[in-house]
């Protein structure tokens, strides 16, 4: 980079983001081969305005300025499609009229996003998104009602209206239904949905040619009273699942039974160290590592990243530490697809914090990069080929 570019690169980056925040066109260069692109998801309002992306380097860790790549209310949660060509927002005021929607985008070759076409998200409180290894079918789990719907996605990343969806009980007193996360199982066979509301992990059939869904012979596991089961992952080999606790502040690991349907718990560990009595405080987002070896958590009040160890053979963790993610009320993070790097959003302190990993203990190093943005709370991550 010459001198004149070291000087006037910064004036034009912010240039653009005014622009980008008043609703204009910014031209920005195509991403270069190796880049990670980074989309962040927010809860829009004075300091946001809808999903912002930077690039990452995935070698130095270098990382530019997030820069605004759609305007849309409240994109709480992003999902890209398998052939990344598109990418998925669960809106909480998504659609025209302010309501709850699921809105698909095309990718741009700078990284910016074009709207193709949305859809109301069936109930109120959209707060997750995934799609299927096909990319054939969406699911969004609607917080406001403990609902989950799916919604069938064309070649050309347009939605259909939902065509199925269902409905979590209400078990009595506050055991309300909030569908928080649904995930397909490897394999494509099963969905899992943690319900933070009632204790349980719904498991439904799919058939992945059609696109339907139904209730499992076994529909649900029930997790211990009070825990809040908030999100889940399963291991690559999907012998596994781990789910985080909002309530409880623990992570829980299940053992998965791809043939039948099922999960067995096998071990429940807290979230938070010793010591701190979690009195206000929550936990949110779940990532295992792309080597497999490591598991991520996030802490709301310890205000923490916490690090297990996996073993291999009984999928079992193991504490390696919690590291402080500078800021206030760490709600979502990622880990980009090399595994050296971690992104923390600050929910409550409006900052996002890049930590080092080490690869051969998983444990979190931060570094001098961070960047102001308006309450972060999802983030994924795409390798420009």
């Amino acid at each position: 980079m010459s001198s004149l570019e070291r000087i006037f690169r910064p004036l034009l980056l912010s240039a653009a983001l005014l622009i980008a925040a008043a609703g204009g066109v910014v031209a920005v260069e195509p991403a270069k081969p190796g880049t990670v692109l980074v989309y962040i998801g927010t809860y829009t309002g004075p300091k946001s305005q809808g999903v912002y992306v930077s690039r990452l380097n995935p070698l130095t860790g270098e990382m530019s300025v997030p820069e605004l790549a759609c305007v849309v209310g409240n994109p709480t949660w992003i999902t890209i499609h398998p052939s990344q060509k598109f990418l998925f927002t669960a809106s909480r005021d998504g659609m025209k009229d302010g309501g709850p929607a699921v809105v698909g985008y095309t990718i741009g070759a700078d990284g910016m996003l074009s709207l193709i076409n949305m859809q109301p998200s069936y109930s109120k409180n959209p707060c997750h998104l995934t799609i299927d290894e096909t990319g054939r079918t969406a699911l969004v789990s609607n917080h406001g009602d403990g609902s989950v719907a799916s919604f069938a996605i064309s070649p050309a990343g347009r939605l259909s209206p939902s065509t199925w969806a269902d409905k979590h009980p209400t078990l009595g007193g506050k055991q309300v239904p909030h569908a928080h996360a649904t995930e397909f199982a490897p394999g494509n066979q099963f969905a899992l949905t943690c319900d933070a509301g009632i204790d349980r992990i719904y498991v439904y059939r799919f058939n992945a040619a059609t696109g339907e869904l139904a209730a499992h012979e076994t529909p649900f596991t029930s997790t211990m009273p009070d825990t809040h089961p908030r999100h889940l992952v399963f291991s690559a080999d999907g012998k596994f699942c781990y789910d985080i606790d909002e309530q409880s502040l623990t992570v829980t690991a299940f053992t998965f039974d791809a043939r039948r349907g099922t999960l067995q718990q096998i071990q429940s560990l807290p979230s938070i160290p010793a010591g701190f009595d979690g009195k206000g405080g929550s936990t949110a987002e779940i990532i295992l590592h792309p080597s497999g070896k490591f598991l991520y958590g996030s802490n709301r009040g310890h205000d923490s990243i916490v690090t297990y160890a996996i073993d291999a053979a009984s999928g079992k963790l193991t504490l390696v530490g919690h590291t402080s993610t500078q800021g206030k009320t760490p709600r979502g993070f990622g880990v980009d697809p090399t595994g050296r790097w971690l992104i923390a959003g600050n929910q409550g302190s409006d900052t996002i914090v890049l930590f080092k990993i080490d690869q051969r203990t998983g444990a979190l190093s931060p570094t001098s990069t961070h960047f102001e943005l308006g309450q972060p709370v999802c983030f994924k991550f795409l390798e420009v080929k």
